[in-house]
């Protein structure tokens, strides 16, 4: 597979494709709509943000894991520098890099979401909680918006916009997962003024408490989508309908959790059907 002079292995191609339509979910069904080179650009990025993230996930022993990220971030660095990569995941994210010059700042945030994460930072106040949204999603949407192309600057900051709205979502949907894991992702000082904990929050204890609480965030989720409405219109026009679709499955689990708020706190939580998911991406396309 070859764009300009420089070409990317069809096996790397179609390792990065695997690892997507295995790991991505809810985002694959968006993707998959993409022209093929934006498609192998975001598939390349995906696989590596899934590693990330699974470096900290599989963390058994945390100092280990936590060199391990470090060790990540330098090779990252150096491939993005220019460094001969290795393997499929690297040699596909050094093609990405050379097409569209991507934004270091990008790969630098998500991995220190990731090590927040790892470090079990708290999040203690709404501040905490969209710094960590930028880290894990805001930046997702900056590289998204770069490789499709844009039409103005706003984008970009429509982009972070989108991106704190699909992980608030992600964070709404997965209450009860999350907690299972010894994560909380809600301001602690909201959940006290609610006389909450997170146990009597995934126990449901306090009925009015808690949907007053998860209606806080569903309602600032729905701000964010609205906010940034028109980045549907700003990014290239061969790639607003994967834009759409995406959001549309985000907004649909949003609107799930909104009509019945307790089933966020099971496991698993809020979701979709596969049948869903396509009659969803395929209605926002058209």
């Amino acid at each position: 597979m070859s764009f300009g002079q420089v070409e990317l292995g069809k096996a790397d191609a179609a390792w990065c494709s695997r690892v997507v339509k295995r790991r991505a979910g809810n985002f694959y069904w968006g993707l998959r709509m993409l022209p093929r080179r934006q498609r192998i650009a975001l598939y390349a990025v995906y696989a590596w943000m899934r590693e990330a993230d699974d470096l900290v996930d599989d963390a058994s022993d945390h100092g280990r894991a936590e060199s391990r990220v470090e060790a990540f971030a330098e090779r990252t660095h150096a491939v993005l520098d220019g460094a001969e990569p290795e393997g499929p995941l690297w040699r596909s994210l050094r093609w990405v890099d050379r097409h569209w010059d991507l934004p270091r700042s990008a790969f630098d945030d998500m991995i220190r979401g990731q090590l927040d994460d790892l470090r079990g930072r708290p999040i203690e106040t709404a501040a905490d909680l969209f710094d960590y949204c930028h880290c894990v999603a805001s930046t997702v949407g900056v590289l998204c918006v770069c490789i499709w192309g844009y039409e103005d600057n706003d984008a970009i900051s429509l982009a972070e916009d989108r991106g704190v709205a699909l992980q608030l979502t992600n964070i709404l949907r997965d209450i009860g997962d999350d907690a299972a894991h010894g994560r909380c992702y809600l301001p602690a000082d909201e959940l006290r003024a609610h006389g909450l904990d997170l146990t009597s929050l995934v126990g449901w204890s306090a009925p009015d408490a808690c949907a007053a609480l998860v209606g806080r965030w569903v309602d600032e989720a729905r701000h964010r989508y609205e906010r940034s409405a028109a980045l549907d219109e700003l990014v290239s026009e061969d790639c607003r309908g994967t834009l759409r679709a995406m959001t549309a499955i985000y907004r649909e689990l949003l609107e799930r959790v909104a009509a019945s708020a307790q089933s966020s706190t099971h496991v698993p939580g809020v979701s979709l059907s596969t049948f869903e998911k396509v009659r969803i991406a395929w209605r926002s396309r058209r």
